[in-house]
C-alpha cells in the first residue's frame, strides 16, 4: 500500500479497524496489547511507510533524544574529527545529533540556536563563531534549563562547561621547538584577538618571545581570519618587512598552508631560510612537501569528553557540581617545515 500523504496513527486504525490509541499503544510495545495485534499494526505501519512524528513524541514524554551541534565549519577536520566522536558516544545512548554550522556568523550562530531550540533538542553543544563577542543567544539555553557543553572555543565567557586545549601553553611550545632550531625573529600570523583562544595563542607567543629574550616586534603580530587567502596575504605582508622573519607560526593549518604557497613561489626555502609551524594538524599538513608540522588537539579525546559531560548534565537534574572545565595538554608533531638541518 502506498500513500501520497503522511500517514497518521489514525490511518493505521482505520485499516485495522482499532482505536488510535491501541495502535500507539503497539507501536510503543505496550504489555496489555496482545502480541497478535501489535504485529498487525507493526506491518500495517511498514506498508503505509508510517514515520513516527518525533516531536510530538518530545512534548509528551519531554525527551527528543536529539543534540544539537553548532561548529565553525563543518569541513575543518578538527570539527568533523570532534563531532565524530560525540556521535558515537552519545549513539550508544540513543541520541541523535542535529549538525549546524556558523560559518564564523554571529547571526547563524543565533539563528542555529532558535532552530534547535525550536526542533525540542534536549540540549546543545557548540563551539563559539569568531564574530561572537556577546553571549545572550547562549544564555537563552541556560536560561530554559537546557544543558549547554562548550568545546575549543568559550571557556571563561559563558560560564557553561567547557572542554578544550592550552592554547596558551601551545604558543609556548612552538616557540621553544623553533628557538631550539635556531630561530631568533618568529611572526605569529594569528587569530582575532576578540577570540579567547586567539587571544591566549597570543599571550603565550608574547610570553615566550620574552622567556627566550627576542625581540617584541608588532609588525611580525598579523591578526586575521586564518583562511588560505589570509595565509597568503600576511606572508606577502611579511616578505615586504626591511628585516624577515625567520619563521612564521599560523594559529591555523590552513593559514600555515597559504603561507607556504607564498614562500614556494618566491623560492625562499623552508625551514632552511623562513621555519613554518601551523595549528590543528589538519590531515594535509601531513601531505604536502615539505611537511608542516603542527599544534595536535587531541580531536578524539575532547569529543568523548564533550559527550561524558553532556550526559551528565542531561541525564541527572541533580547533577549540579561546580562548573566542569577540561583543560588538555598540546602536542607539537614535529614536520620537515620546521625541522631544520644542523651540520
Amino acid at each position: 500500500m502506498k500513500n501520497k500523504s503522511k500517514t497518521t496513527i489514525k490511518d493505521i486504525a482505520n485499516v485495522l479497524n482499532i482505536t488510535p490509541s491501541a495502535v500507539s499503544r503497539a507501536l510503543h510495545n505496550h504489555p496489555r496489547i496482545s502480541d497478535k495485534t501489535k504485529a498487525a499494526v507493526k506491518k500495517v505501519a511498514r506498508e503505509l511507510d508510517y514515520q513516527p512524528n518525533h516531536l510530538a513524541s518530545a512534548l509528551r514524554s519531554g525527551k527528543s533524544k536529539l543534540v544539537g551541534i553548532i561548529v565553525a565549519k563543518t569541513n575543518s577536520y578538527f570539527f568533523s574529527s570532534v563531532v565524530e566522536n560525540i556521535e558515537y558516544e552519545l549513539n550508544k545512548k540513543g541520541y541523535n545529533l542535529i549538525i549546524t554550522q556558523s560559518n564564523e556568523s554571529f547571526d547563524k550562530e543565533c539563528r542555529n540556536i532558535d532552530a534547535l531550540l525550536q526542533t525540542q533538542v534536549d540540549g546543545i553543544i557548540a563551539s563559539l563563531a569568531n564574530e561572537t563577542v556577546t553571549f545572550d543567544h547562549y544564555n537563552k539555553i541556560k536560561e530554559k534549563g537546557i544543558p549547554l557543553v562548550l568545546f575549543d572555543r568559550g571557556e571563561n565567557d559563558i560560564g557553561v562547561d567547557y572542554i578544550g586545549i592550552d592554547d596558551y601553553q601551545s604558543s609556548n611550545i612552538v616557540v621553544s621547538h623553533l628557538v631550539e632550531q635556531g630561530c631568533k625573529r618568529i611572526a605569529h600570523i594569528a587569530g582575532y584577538s576578540h577570540t579567547r583562544i586567539y587571544k591566549n595563542r597570543i599571550r603565550g607567543y608574547r610570553d615566550a618571545l620574552k622567556k627566550h629574550e627576542l625581540p617584541e616586534d608588532e609588525a611580525l603580530l598579523l591578526e586575521s581570519s586564518l583562511t588560505i587567502e589570509d595565509g597568503r596575504e600576511k606572508m606577502e605582508q611579511l616578505l615586504k618587512l626591511p628585516e624577515l622573519p625567520d619563521a612564521v607560526y599560523a594559529a591555523g593549518d590552513y593559514a600555515a598552508l597559504g603561507a607556504l604557497q607564498v614562500l614556494q613561489e618566491h623560492n625562499i626555502k623552508v625551514p632552511e631560510q623562513i621555519a613554518l609551524v601551523g595549528f590543528s594538524n589538519e590531515p594535509f599538513t601531513s601531505l604536502v612537501s615539505p611537511s608542516i608540522s603542527s599544534i595536535y588537539q587531541h580531536n578524539k579525546e575532547i569529543g568523548r569528553l564533550v559527550a561524558k559531560q553532556f550526559l551528565l548534565r542531561v541525564n541527572d537534574k541533580n547533577y549540579k557540581p561546580v562548573l566542569h572545565k577540561t583543560i588538555l595538554e598540546p602536542e607539537l608533531i614535529i614536520r620537515d617545515s620546521s625541522r631544520r638541518k644542523h651540520n
